[in-house]
């Protein structure tokens, strides 16, 4: 699977980019056979203006419930290390959304995904949108959620 590190909303004011290592996480999670279950986790990066470099990607813990159709994280570990990561940075790396696969191809959010999002948007201090990503076999699906209604669906640039 060839994941572009890239992403744009259509009007190019919002920009998004990935690193190597958070690409590398994704691939290492593609729901592949039909035995896989979902994995997921927390994007960690810094914020430059409407534009992202998403730096990590928390990969699944013990804790975390991980079934063909569903992923549930629990707060364990990944808070540990989005806490540990912003001190480190004193507040420039921070908490920017979450990631989770699904076994599709092309991925869709699913209406559970966006009551999640929804809810977890709503729960952000500083009052942005929430990054939402799906891991498919072939692609992702990349939305920035507001914390109410559908967000902004960013594509890939080349």
């Amino acid at each position: 699977m060839q994941l572009m590190s890239s992403w744009a909303a259509d009007d190019k004011r919002t920009l998004l980019n990935f690193s190597k290592s958070t690409l590398e996480t994704f691939c290492q999670h593609v729901q592949a056979s039909d035995f896989d279950c979902e994995a997921g986790g927390l994007l960690l990066g810094s914020v430059h203006g409407t534009h992202m470099l998403i730096e990590q990607a928390t990969v699944p813990t013990a804790w975390d419930k991980r079934f063909r159709y569903l992923f549930e994280r629990m707060p364990f570990g990944h808070e540990t290390i989005a806490l540990s990561r912003w001190m480190a940075s004193q507040g420039a790396v921070r908490y920017l959304g979450e990631w989770h696969t699904h076994p599709e191809d092309y991925p869709h959010p699913s209406g559970l995904d966006r009551s999640e999002w929804n809810r977890l948007s709503a729960k952000r201090r500083d009052k942005r949108s929430m990054l939402a990503v799906i891991v498919g076999r072939k692609a992702l699906y990349v939305e920035l959620v507001p914390s109410s209604g559908r967000g902004l669906v960013l594509t890939p640039v080349e």
